[in-house]
């Protein structure tokens, strides 16, 4: 075909208009790349909180295509056109410090990057506040510091300037830290000094208050080491040992700890001599970083804690110490465990068989595991009982008065637990009640505070019980001034059944008064009628015992 047709000349007319004037993209802007950049007013560095105006530029265009502005991964479509390859976007109260800003062309069917740009805001500094400069006696050199105040966003620095009261400068340093040292050792002790600290940035600047200071009044006691962390006997109290170059009598310390990454606590010590503090109220196998720091004590120094013209000493501290770490050991149970006891005498002059019980120690009171139980008395080799038990059964002769017990952990063992053992003579009556409860599933006891021989205090009940079918009985400790409690195990008691208990007779001998109770019962539809003891006892299957526990006045 030697000519175009129509359709064709039509196309390459719009092509050649298209790249005149704006570009045109084919359908979804495929094979087509865009190249550009932006422009910020006022600047790319600004002040924190100011309006930008900021302006995409392409060297290409995408017709029908949409210009915007992402800034920080939100999209800006609001914009103003300048030209065909020029767009204005508007920022308000930019209150972001560091911000990425990208323009973008959506196209059909992806969009195009044609630039991106970081912005940065920031503030003028702050007044620098609380000036401080120390020194120490064997240090050669003057350290100031101070606190910046609000955060400024953007590289801030500082010119201290060091001079005598009556102008002449001695040093004009600049850092971009908050402290800095100073060669004091050709100033004089009785001289007057000044410090003045100016904060500036690409904002402004500003200047400290001045301060003025003799050099005997700024110095401060040397810091001290920590030598020794020990645990006497304790896993909650730590004793520090330390030692500093100064004179002990002259300072008081103050401790802080921590525990892994945590912040410092400070805490305060107890001295019970000279280079020593105790650290109360840790906490068991845990790991603790301590540091430590002496501050002038504030009484009238004695000779030797001032040097020459040295002023008295005022409420300086030295530097915290260098950290020590140390780990608390486990705790050992504190508590005496509580213990009963089971026995036959098998003959008065021959030997008992008695069964020990008692109750786990609670698990707040030690760390770990409890590795055994160690039974003993006088005379007798001890017998370890597995820390799965709750009782042990072994022979002990006739007459015994009492063993101990006590619970053996990693960390130590609790205080020695007495079981009482000899009983003997006496009888009296006591009536006690006692009411079902929870369909059947427990008792609630109840009975009269019971008298003691002699004139002693009463200490504690001990209430023990179990079904005529259980091999093992129960147990449980009451405080001297209760006389009622609910036990369970009692499965076989019929529901809403009332009982009284009588007991015949007690014994009394070593301080124990053994109350035995048997039981008659009176039904609640029938309260006069009186049910023989072996009646109510096919229905309950239970029995009873109550203990009382008393100090003798002889």
């Amino acid at each position: 075909m030697g000519l175009l047709s129509p359709r064709w000349r039509c196309i390459i007319l719009l092509l050649c208009v298209s790249f005149h004037r704006c570009p045109l993209l084919l359908a979804g802007c495929a094979d087509w790349r865009s190249s550009g950049y932006l422009t910020v007013k006022p600047a790319k560095l600004f002040l924190l909180g100011s309006n930008l105006t900021v302006y995409c530029h392409t060297t290409n265009g995408c017709y029908g295509a949409k210009t915007f502005l992402e800034v920080d991964g939100k999209a800006l479509y609001t914009a103003n056109k300048i030209n065909c390859t020029t767009v204005m976007f508007t920022l308000v109260n930019v209150q972001t410090p560091s911000s990425v800003v990208r323009c973008k062309l959506a196209c059909i069917s992806y969009n195009i990057l044609i630039s991106g740009l970081d912005l940065n805001a920031g503030l003028p500094p702050a007044k620098p506040q609380n000036v401080r400069c120390e020194t120490r006696r064997s240090s050669s050199l003057l350290e100031c510091s101070w606190e910046r105040g609000w955060e400024t966003h953007i590289n801030t620095n500082y010119n201290v300037s060091v001079g005598r009261e009556n102008g002449t400068r001695i040093l004009l340093a600049g850092t971009e830290n908050v402290t800095i040292q100073v060669p004091c050792s050709a100033h004089d002790e009785d001289g007057k000094y000044q410090v003045n600290v100016t904060a500036y940035n690409h904002f402004g600047f500003s200047q400290s208050d001045p301060v003025s200071f003799f050099l005997k009044d700024i110095v401060i006691p040397e810091a001290p080491d920590i030598m020794q962390i020990t645990f006497e006997n304790s896993s909650v109290v730590a004793l520090l040992h330390w030692n500093t170059t100064e004179s002990l009598r002259c300072f008081t310390s103050s401790i802080r700890l921590r525990t892994g990454n945590g912040s410092w606590e400070e805490v305060e010590p107890k001295e019970p001599c000279e280079g020593q503090v105790y650290v109360h109220g840790l906490a068991p196998l845990t790991d603790y970083v301590f540091q430590m720091r002496t501050c002038h004590s504030g009484r009238k120094p004695e000779a030797s804690c001032t040097s020459g013209s040295a002023a008295p000493p005022k409420s300086l501290c030295s530097r915290w110490s260098l950290s020590v770490a140390a780990r608390s050991p486990g705790k050992g149970p504190s508590q005496q465990l509580l213990v009963w006891r089971i026995f036959r005498k098998l003959e008065a002059d021959k030997l008992w068989n008695v069964t020990v019980l008692w109750k786990p120690p609670s698990p707040d009171d030690y760390s770990g595991e409890v590795q055994y139980y160690r039974i003993f008395f006088e005379h007798m080799k001890e017998r370890n009982c597995s820390a799965a038990l709750s009782r042990c059964t072994l022979q002990v002769p006739a007459g015994l008065p009492a063993l101990s017990i006590s619970a053996v952990t990693l960390y130590g063992a609790s205080p020695p637990a007495d079981v009482p053992l000899r009983y003997s003579g006496g009888s009296r009556t006591v009536t006690m009640e006692v009411f079902s409860a929870d369909n059947g599933s427990s008792l609630l006891v109840s009975w009269p505070l019971l008298p003691t021989e002699s004139g002693g205090q009463a200490l504690h009940y001990v209430l023990e019980w179990a079904g005529v079918a259980e091999v093992e009985p129960q147990w449980e400790r009451l405080a001297g001034d209760q006389n009622s409690t609910s036990i369970t195990g009692t499965e076989h008691l019929p529901p809403e059944q009332s009982c009284r208990l009588r007991q015949p007779e007690w014994t009394i001998s070593n301080n124990i008064l053994l109350y035995f109770i048997v039981l008659e019962a009176l039904t609640s539809e029938a309260p006069s009628r009186r049910l023989l003891a072996r009646d109510l006892m096919s229905d309950i299957h239970i029995y009873l015992y109550i203990f009382l526990i008393y100090s003798s006045v002889f």
